[in-house]
């Protein structure tokens, strides 16, 4: 056995059942492997950082790590935006990126690089790989590593002949850490807070953010008269009809201190200390006014969920079920509003699909029309790093099989990774992409005004992406996804609707 039969097998022994894929030259024999070797998915992606946002997708919804093969250390670098932004959403990824021979690194080849140096950035382990005989183990750490809570980046780098040597262990699967506990006393102050004062904000992130934490949280709010909010941005968010009906920080700065006027007591629970997106002249860096007294109810590591059980015990909340949304709304008519597409949206979305939203500043509004909207997983670019929507919602789909994904896809972040349409097409995966499409990097746009500046005609045609407009329906079909242009949000619907009785993906530019 070689030393990539033994990483194959190690991996899938330790539940490690997909790879997503973009091989080369010094992949080719653990490329082999997983000819030989039964039982991983191999999923072909033509661009690495098509990779790595599927496989953040994947992990959002499957909760165990797929493994991305990249091929040396350039291939890694073009993956490294998107496995930012799974590192902001704590996704558990196992990376496997080839590289040179050993004994061929001294010679400078030209795809010699710092491949542990780039990597660094992005995981939370990282090792190469020494001898054939090693790799085996060196993969069940690295998979230990992406599963410990709530999901870590590990990078394995397999130097060629650590690949191909003879000598390969298949090792055992190590043990997976669970969250780390709840801390009694942490449970104890925030309730002594909730009881004594009613200026307090509750702030979900991470798995707070699931159905049931967020019963708990609103059981919680209920009895105390606290306030709830959803961080900006969130891996997954347990949206629609039965859940409570969460709004998320602003990304507007001015909106963002207004949603935290009046308090006095930020209590975080699964979420960092809210900071505004960037800095602007003359802003605060933070939405909350000085003097608000932070608490920590949870880290991200911890069982978030059995914080909140333990608080809402602590405080003897009652059951309290959400507000019913009201009956579903009516899809829109007319040209394409924020508003309206949320309001089709929450009209026509199929029970239990998944949203991949990369709206940008088009979708910042989404959340308050689709409360109504069934039950349903809401995922967002998490990093800041646009190209990752396409990815993530092929990576989604590919992590919860025979659910609708909704891709909704700015334009100009979508032509980072248009790929994956490629992707979703040879895999046949239900995606319907709704491609936003306004010619422009409108949210640049709004930057140029916040900032204070004043753009001219060459700042301008910086942001415009006309001259020539991008024609969404041919670069789809290109791809082998059939695809159809409107400019109204009844034939959105129409088109919505006739998606949701495919198998195959399909792509709707909807001309705002």
């Amino acid at each position: 056995m070689n030393g990539a039969e033994s990483l194959v097998h190690t991996l899938l022994a330790s539940g490690v059942t997909t790879c997503i894929a973009n091989p080369g030259t010094s992949e080719m024999h653990f490329v082999a492997a997983l000819d030989r070797i039964p039982g991983m998915r191999c999923v072909l992606a033509l661009q690495e950082n098509v990779v790595t946002g599927a496989a953040d997708g994947y992990f959002r919804m499957a909760g165990v790590p797929a493994a991305t093969l990249l091929h040396c250390g350039p291939g890694l670098a073009n993956g490294l935006a998107n496995l930012h932004n799974a590192r902001r959403a704590r996704s558990g990824i196992v990376n496997i990126v080839g590289d040179h021979a050993t004994f061929h690194r001294p010679l400078d080849a030209p795809l010699t690089a710092d491949t542990e140096g780039w990597a660094r950035g992005v995981s939370a382990w990282v090792r190469t790989a020494a001898h054939a005989a090693e790799v085996g183990a060196d993969a069940a750490v690295a998979v230990q590593a992406a599963r410990t809570p709530p999901g870590q980046i590990a990078t394995l780098i397999l130097p060629a002949d650590t690949a191909w040597d003879a000598g390969g262990v298949p090792a055992e699967p190590l043990p997976v850490p669970g969250p780390a506990p709840v801390d009694p006393a942490a449970v104890q102050r925030v309730a002594r807070v909730l009881r004594e004062r009613r200026d307090a904000l509750l702030l979900l992130g991470g798995s707070a953010l699931g159905e049931r934490a967020q019963a708990l949280a609103w059981r919680i709010a209920a009895a105390t008269g606290a306030r709830l909010l959803a961080e900006l941005s969130n891996a997954r968010h347990a949206r629609g009809r039965g859940r409570p009906p969460l709004l998320r920080v602003p990304y507007i700065v001015d909106q963002a201190i207004a949603a935290f006027a009046g308090v006095g007591h930020l209590i975080l629970v699964g979420a960092r200390d809210p900071v505004h997106f960037f800095a602007y002249p003359g802003k605060p860096g933070r939405p909350y006014r000085s003097g608000t007294a932070l608490h920590v109810l949870a880290r991200p590591e911890q069982d978030i969920e059995a914080a909140l059980a333990a608080l809402a015990d602590e405080l003897e909340a009652p059951p309290a079920a959400p507000p019913d949304p009201g009956p579903r709304p009516a899809p829109a008519q007319g040209a394409p509003t924020p508003e309206g597409l949320a309001r089709t949206l929450a009209a026509v979305m199929p029970e239990d699909a998944i949203v991949a939203d990369e709206s940008i500043s088009f979708g910042r509004g989404l959340f308050e029309e689709t409360h109504a909207a069934p039950a349903h997983d809401w995922l967002q670019i998490t990093g800041g790093s646009i190209g990752c929507g396409m990815p993530l919602a092929t990576g989604a789909a590919l992590g919860a099989p025979g659910r609708r994904v909704i891709n909704l896809e700015a334009d100009g972040s979508a032509m980072y990774t248009l790929q994956a349409l490629w992707t979703q097409a040879r895999e046949r995966l239900p995606v319907t992409t709704v491609l936003l499409a306004n010619r422009k990097y409108a949210i640049l746009l709004g930057e140029y005004r916040a900032v204070g500046a004043n753009p001219g005609r060459t700042a301008l045609d910086m942001m415009d992406l006309g001259d020539p407009d991008l024609d969404w329906v041919a670069l789809a079909q290109g791809m082998g996804v059939e695809a159809a242009r409107t400019e109204t949000l009844e034939g959105c619907a129409d088109l919505l609707r006739a998606s949701f009785r495919r198998e195959d993906p399909f792509l709707i530019e909807l001309v705002i």
